[in-house]
């Protein structure tokens, strides 16, 4: 082969070809010393450097990417570990309280205390009378109000965050001097939607549409199973005392 036509085949090597044969050849520089050390690659300092220290620049900055991963990473396993935590205080007063103004006081304490927001709301909704009137966090309201006032933010089965309309914020949280901004809602729900749980912050950006919502669907679940048959029992004392108060 003339040293021209050698030349010319050369050439028509594209880089994807010696990148591919590069690739499937990474052993090809073991025994090409001389030609390792003479290849050189512009660095950002301007000058040029060998490849041998342009893969142990590559490496370093694999090693702090990944160091950098990882501390997020353990950072937010602490982050969920504390907010599992609470989360578990939170359930066994739950599940300790004897009537709905217990279960809504230990969440509001729970909400405000423990998880550091602003405000937290129980509403049930249900026509039926209760011997005793909602206090704190807890909210009875008729279906066809909910529905109302709420609409299509209790269409779904997952907690929904962000900015709500003025209305819907006062609805949740009626009664504060200071404004809630902004709130995290998830519906309760067993064969049928019975309530909503809701917190909220005075933050306008604490909540949005990308964060997380593992705990509040974790403490929904809870209270979507031991709601109803702490509700029916406040139903039959009601029903009991109005039989009672005919009576006499």
């Amino acid at each position: 082969m003339t040293e021209p036509t050698a030349h010319q085949k050369a050439e028509a090597l594209t880089q994807e070809q010696v990148a591919d044969y590069l690739r499937s050849n990474p052993d090809f520089f073991v025994e090409q010393d001389e030609l390792l050390r003479s290849l050189t690659l512009p660095h950002d300092s301007g000058r040029a450097i060998s490849l041998v220290e342009r893969q142990v620049h590559l490496f370093r900055e694999q090693r702090d990417t990944l160091r950098h991963e990882l501390v997020e990473l353990v950072s937010i396993a602490r982050h969920n570990d504390r907010l599992f935590e609470k989360s578990k205080r939170l359930l066994m007063l739950i599940i300790e309280a004897r009537s709905l103004n217990d279960m809504a006081a230990a969440i509001d304490d729970s909400i405000r205390g423990d998880f550091g927001l602003d405000a937290s709301s129980v509403i049930l909704f249900t026509n039926a009378t209760l011997p005793a009137s909602p206090e704190g966090a807890l909210q009875v309201v008729a279906p066809d109000v909910a529905l109302k006032r709420l609409g299509n933010l209790l269409d779904g089965q997952r907690a929904v965050c962000g900015q709500f309309r003025d209305s819907e914020r006062a609805f949740l949280f009626p009664g504060r001097e200071e404004p809630i901004a902004s709130v995290a809602l998830v519906p309760l729900r067993t064969d049928k939607l019975m309530g909503v749980f809701a917190v909220g912050s005075r933050e306008p950006g604490y909540f949005d549409e990308s964060m997380g919502s593992l705990f509040l669907t974790y403490i929904s679940d809870t209270l979507s199973r031991l709601l109803p048959p702490i509700l029916q029992q406040h139903t039959s004392v009601a029903s009991v005392a109005d039989i009672v108060a005919e009576s006499r």
